[in-house]
């Protein structure tokens, strides 16, 4: 069961980092675009190599499905052999999926993803805003094969608030999406007593971790953008429960274009990039005690 795997790992390393690889072009160094010709084969050399070197420091890394498909027909190609090596070097995988926006999308992607295996990864990221017809065609899969599904409940973007801390009745609208993931998932518990249905939250909106904490015990978060502006350590901290587990943090042009932030050329790019999820560990460990 994946979700169990992921607490393994967490524990092996004591660290609950997860590495997101969707990045902007002028985060590839330059060398690596003169050397690899195109932006597609430099992007795939440039996440397979980071993997390699991360693999002994971070729990998983994210990919996105949409990232490649949009780097035209060879796209879903490299994604493919990007998934299948980061499954070799032990990751826990993740995988943004596709667009959905029907029930009919709902089926398409959890029998390409997760039936088929096309994209071998152990979870799927999806957004559960069309409501439940968007969640229902993956719990089978959840329950059978041992995958997880991870929804957008509070996302990290700057204008999320706009519609996901509205009010709707007496509880905001992410509560209400959470409510909703938590109804279809507290059946589907793990070794680990998590749910393979999970939660994916904003560092930069402390208050709604510790509702949704609180609120729901049993459910795996993961609390995304700790690179952004507003996020920090200390407000990951409040998706973990007193063991250190229940929750994983995300990252991403803080590791992967670290180089950048050190006003470097970018040859020596794999090495910051340690250094900087070093970093990350640290801090979340400064208050996440993980047993």
């Amino acid at each position: 069961m994946s979700i169990d795997l992921l607490h393994d790992r967490i524990r092996k390393l004591k660290n609950p980092s997860f590495i997101d690889f969707g990045i902007q072009k002028d985060m590839i160094p330059q060398h690596l675009m003169q050397e690899e010709g195109d932006f597609l084969n430099a992007y795939t050399r440039f996440c397979g190599e980071l993997m390699d070197a991360l693999k002994d420091t971070v729990a998983g890394v994210r990919l996105s499905f949409d990232a490649f498909a949009l780097l035209g027909p060879d796209g879903l190609t490299k994604l493919q052999t990007l998934l299948s090596r980061a499954k070799e070097l032990g990751y826990y995988v993740l995988l943004d999926g596709p667009q959905i926006l029907s029930p009919w999308s709902a089926d398409r992607a959890a029998d390409s993803i997760f039936g088929d295996s096309l994209y071998p990864c152990d979870g799927l990221l999806i957004s559960s805003f069309i409501g439940s017809d968007g969640l229902k065609p993956f719990l089978k899969h959840c329950k059978e094969d041992g995958k997880d599904l991870f929804t957008v409940v509070r996302s990290a973007n700057k204008s999320a608030s706009e519609i996901q801390d509205l009010l709707t009745g007496s509880r905001h609208v992410y509560s209400a999406v959470a409510e909703m993931v938590n109804r279809f998932g507290e059946s589907i518990l793990g070794k680990c007593s998590y749910s393979r249905l999970c939660g994916v939250v904003s560092a930069g909106s402390p208050e709604s971790i510790r509702i949704l904490r609180s609120k729901h015990d049993r459910m795996f978060l993961l609390v995304d953008g700790l690179d952004y502006p507003s996020g920090n350590a200390k407000n990951c901290s409040y998706a973990f429960d007193r063991f250190g587990y229940g929750a994983a943090v995300c990252a991403g042009p803080s590791v992967t274009a670290a180089w950048k932030d050190a006003e470097s050329d970018g040859t020596n790019y794999i090495e910051q990039a340690v250094q900087s999820a070093e970093r990350m560990k640290r801090k979340l460990c400064r208050y996440v005690t993980i047993l």
